[in-house]
């Protein structure tokens, strides 16, 4: 028997449906040539991003990967900031600057977004003492894949968010995939979580595509780390259902991963669960109606908003403007 709440429920399925229908109208535009950057599909992780920024105030804080938009779009970074930055407009929330890979909207939490692989575990530890120092109760929450958890910044960041109890949750999205290789090639421990023990952290291995086990678990783990208890590592098991960034070969998943994958989508489970809490399919049908209403919107804005002028190469690099430099 799930143990969330109507509302709770709802707001989850919300920011799921926002992190879907985003990731699918970027991979439609990239499919129709209507815009050419980088994406790194979401498909498959949409519950675990949305169950986790659940959990947390507007006030906590996120560190996330390249493979982000999950986080981004359910913390509640406006869509028409998100798609301009996306798109490179001097509109986007780090003026077109930042792009994908580096998007950055303080003003919902999300502190950084890095393109190296496994750099956001020490950079949400220093956030997470920064809040010990200040007394400001926040919490932060960083995301990363299966992958990450084999650099040693993994290993410097556990071992010092737990010897000095920091108020972090460390949230690894195990996709069972480390870019093209099988979480089995690059990791002899049967979970990442199992590894928090050697650091005398708790450690949670929950199924990432089942609403009623993610969100309890970040939650708790949140609830812990603000209650200053310290961190937990929550290991949530998923699917990449895309390949490594868009359009990434994908021939090298096992046939047989390929129809787990289809079986165990969090999607149409989530939307199970919903019926069974006596939501109309009407009403979850209007709520994805007007989730694709705004993204349109926003994409059109994007689309129209201007490219940023070569004024703004200087800004925000330099201290002293370049030309008052000179």
């Amino acid at each position: 028997m799930s143990t969330i709440d109507r509302a709770k429920l709802l707001d989850i399925y919300t920011r799921t449906m926002k992190v879907n229908r985003t990731d699918e109208k970027f991979r439609s535009l990239l499919m129709q040539g209507k815009v050419a950057v980088m994406y790194y599909c979401v498909r498959g992780q949409e519950l675990v991003s949305a169950a986790a920024m659940a959990a947390l105030t507007d006030d906590d804080y996120v560190v996330c990967t390249y493979r982000g938009q999950g986080e981004q779009t359910a913390k509640g970074i406006p869509p028409e900031l998100w798609w301009a930055e996306c798109l490179g407009k001097v509109t986007g929330t780090c003026k077109g600057k930042g792009g994908t890979m580096h998007i950055t909207y303080p003003e919902k939490g999300i502190m950084v977004t890095t393109g190296v692989v496994g750099s956001g575990l020490p950079i949400a530890t220093g956030l997470a003492m920064a809040s010990q120092n200040n007394g400001d109760g926040k919490v932060t929450l960083v995301s990363f894949g299966d992958g990450a958890a084999n650099i040693g910044g993994f290993h410097e960041a556990m071992n010092m968010a737990q010897l000095y109890k920091l108020p972090v949750v460390f949230l690894c999205q195990n996709n069972r995939y480390g870019e093209h290789t099988a979480f089995a090639d690059h990791t002899s421990s049967e979970s990442i979580s199992a590894r928090a023990a050697g650091y005398g952290m708790r450690g949670v291995l929950v199924d990432g595509n089942d609403v009623n086990a993610v969100y309890p678990a970040v939650q708790e783990a949140v609830d812990r780390a603000r209650a200053g208890e310290g961190p937990t590592l929550v290991e949530a098991m998923c699917y990449r259902m895309m390949g490594h960034f868009f359009g990434a070969d994908f021939s090298y998943m096992p046939k047989e991963h390929l129809a787990e994958m289809q079986r165990e989508d969090p999607l149409p489970k989530l939307r199970q669960v919903m019926l069974d809490h006596q939501f109309s399919e009407e009403e979850l049908d209007a709520i994805v109606a007007d989730i694709d209403a705004e993204i349109d919107g926003a994409v059109a804005a994007a689309l129209a908003a201007d490219l940023p002028g070569p004024e703004e190469l200087a800004i925000d690099v330099f201290e002293t403007p370049l030309v008052e430099a000179r």
